[in-house]
């Protein structure tokens, strides 16, 4: 099997080249902090094979790579591009099927049912519990006004509260690190809504 570096360096290359412009952020940064974080989380609740980790590693960097071909259902795209390339890479049909699972676990609304896909899931959505919750939600109201998901910031405000009231981290480690300040970030954005009707 190849390094996992070969492997990120071949997908960040094929991001870089093939994503729209106008995603601000379904990007490689988004990619980068799901890998980030995933490993952040994995290690943190006591995951220590080597094989879990470089499937959760690998299904991070392949999670969002079905945004080169569409927008809306693009996780199945996403798991159609790692079954093609991954066997280059050294991985076994049941390896792939485990990455596959992980990618289809992110989305919307999320039902992980091994613990990798309950890692990669809170991974994906980590940002929700952060202090850059606001920088990093700008950038995908900027995605859903161009993909007229919303029509205005109050929308895009009603959308985040409902959200956010219905989101749940399923590790644990993820809900002691993140829901204080989640609560807070959707408090914030109740009074944003507040203000503008």
């Amino acid at each position: 099997m190849l390094a996992f570096s070969s492997i990120k360096a071949h997908v960040l290359q094929k991001l870089k080249a093939g994503l729209p412009s106008y995603l601000s952020y379904h990007n490689i940064a988004h990619t980068l902090d799901v890998l980030k974080q995933a490993v952040i989380i994995a290690e943190e609740s006591g995951i220590t094979n080597p094989e879990d980790l470089l499937l959760l590693k690998v299904g991070a960097l392949y999670h969002d790579t079905g945004f080169l071909n569409l927008y809306t259902g693009h996780e199945e795209s996403s798991c159609e591009i790692a079954q093609k390339e991954l066997p280059a890479f050294g991985f076994s049909e049941s390896q792939i099927d485990k990455i596959c699972g992980m990618i289809r676990a992110t989305k919307i609304p999320q039902k992980p049912q091994t613990v990798l896909e309950q890692i990669i899931c809170d991974a994906d959505l980590d940002y929700l519990g952060r202090h850059d919750f606001f920088s990093i939600g700008n950038g995908l109201y900027n995605e859903f006004i161009h993909q007229k998901i919303v029509s205005n910031e109050l929308e895009w405000n009603q959308l985040q509260v409902r959200f956010l009231e219905n989101h749940s981290y399923f590790m644990h480690i993820t809900k002691q690190k993140r829901d204080r300040l989640k609560q807070k970030n959707l408090s914030d954005v109740k009074k944003k809504v507040e203000l503008m009707c």
